[in-house]
């Protein structure tokens, strides 16, 4: 079989795996030049396939760039730390989440203020619905959870506007700094504010 022949059957790519393609193309244009550059022929330039792929998925480069902004996201998870403490947990959790999230804040962020947000007709509640992580407790669950088990913490009895509010603060800070917060404010965030709370509501803490 000819070289030129192989190539091409071992570029063919269908399905789930054709779209990871994109959308991982889509995030590393996104990256490089930026939401108000990008272009849906210049992503299937990089994916190497043709633009009409990529019509046959998404209507424009808004929705290409939400989708791909949303596959980043969940295609880099952060795993829950188990340090055997509910404290240890949350601070560790909150460090892994900042450094992981920065880039991502900070790629996201720029594509909302460049246009990606009027051109969607989104709202800022609705952009950070589809583009970041809207929903904070599942990132936390399995850390609350087995606070919970250990005897830490009675679930039942702490608000979930509690529960949240760390992510919720890390969140700000990404979004207002573009970076990761210093130990310090992270360590005051649980220290100084998230643990009071949660002894207000469970004096077992």
């Amino acid at each position: 079989m000819p070289t030129s022949a192989a190539g091409s059957r071992r570029q063919r790519r269908r399905g789930s795996e054709l779209e990871a393609a994109l959308l991982d193309a889509a995030w590393d244009e996104l990256v490089e030049v930026g939401f108000a550059k990008l272009t849906m022929e210049s992503v299937a330039s990089r994916a190497r396939t043709g633009v009409a792929v990529l019509y046959r998925r998404w209507a424009n480069k808004d929705e290409l760039v939400l989708a791909a902004l949303q596959h980043y996201r969940h295609t880099h998870p952060v795993d829950a730390p188990d340090t055997g403490t509910l404290r240890g947990d949350l601070l560790a959790q909150l460090k892994s989440v900042s450094e992981a999230r920065a880039a991502f804040f900070a790629i996201a962020t720029a594509a909302a203020f460049s246009g990606l947000l009027a051109d969607t007709g989104l709202t800022l509640a609705q952009g950070r619905e589809r583009i970041m992580d809207a929903q904070p407790l599942p990132l936390f669950r399995t850390i609350y959870q087995r606070a919970h088990e250990r005897g830490e913490i009675d679930l039942e009895r702490i608000p979930s506007a509690v529960l949240a509010m760390p992510f919720d603060l890390v969140r700000h800070d990404l979004l207002m700094d573009l970076k990761p917060p210093k130990p310090a404010r992270i360590r005051s965030i649980i220290d100084e504010l998230f643990l009071p709370l949660v002894r207000n509501h469970d004096t077992d803490v």
